[in-house]
């Protein structure tokens, strides 16, 4: 071997390549443990309306430590998204003192259910608010696709003059909807060749030629029907009631 130039030349390359390692191993350690970069500010930057000092206090306690170079960055990352109203957190350095977060809050757009909230995107998240918002339900793991239902059928039943109050997606994935005036839409599946939109556009479109022109109130409204839909008027079934018991 000695006398092997070749191999002399490869024991060397790789004999420096070791000792390269070493010394970037030991240059980082002392690098993350030196006291001459220290960490002196944490500057947060977006748009908050629900998220408080406080809160960014408590979540980023314990979490930043260590020097410029040994902070944690996705660690600081973790503990901000875990407030209730953070959606997103972007957590970078900025030399030669400083970390730099940039937060992007939920926006709420409906309850979801009986606890938790949905926002614009179509996720679900732990926040609170009394805001007078319309209520979604689903199975499981469907937000997103009520809040796509949402988002075409307040728009179709817009011409009714009352804007879309609830909204439910049953396990058969079914739709009922609610509107602020109390009227509740059964719309039922979405089928093959009759789809739910479609079935809900020729009911508003045939509105005023039918239900708009009756005094008494209506509450409710059946769409599962391909020709046609089944009304249910609140005031005749008690004028009926009344009726049978004289």
């Amino acid at each position: 071997m000695w006398d092997n130039p070749r191999l002399l030349n490869i024991a060397a390359t790789s004999l420096a390549g070791i000792a390269l390692l070493i010394f970037m191993f030991v240059a980082s350690q002392l690098l993350l443990q030196s006291t001459l970069f220290p960490l002196r500010e944490m500057t947060v930057r977006g748009d908050l309306a629900r998220t408080a000092r406080g809160d960014l206090e408590s979540a980023t306690r314990g979490r930043v430590s260590g020097n410029f170079f040994a902070v944690d960055l996705a660690t600081v990352r973790a503990g901000l998204e875990q407030l209730a109203w953070v959606r997103r957190a972007d957590v970078r350095r900025v030399w030669p003192d400083r970390i730099e977060v940039t937060l992007e809050e939920h926006k709420a757009l409906a309850h979801w259910g009986d606890a938790g909230l949905v926002n614009t995107f179509g996720e679900r998240f732990a926040g609170h608010t009394d805001a007078p918002l319309p209520t979604f339900a689903g199975p499981p793991r469907t937000e997103g696709e009520v809040t796509r239902g949402y988002l075409r059928y307040a728009e179709l039943v817009g011409p009714l003059g009352s804007s879309l109050d609830r909204i439910i997606l049953t396990p058969r994935f079914a739709w009922q909807l609610r509107l602020a005036n109390g009227l509740n839409i059964e719309l039922g599946r979405d089928l093959p060749n009759d789809a739910a939109e479609a079935r809900l556009t020729r009911f508003v479109a045939a509105y005023p030629q039918t239900l708009g022109r009756i005094a008494l109130r209506h509450e409710y409204v059946d769409l599962r029907y391909p020709n046609g839909f089944a009304l249910r008027v609140h005031d005749l079934e008690r004028a009926g009631a009344a009726k049978a018991k004289g």
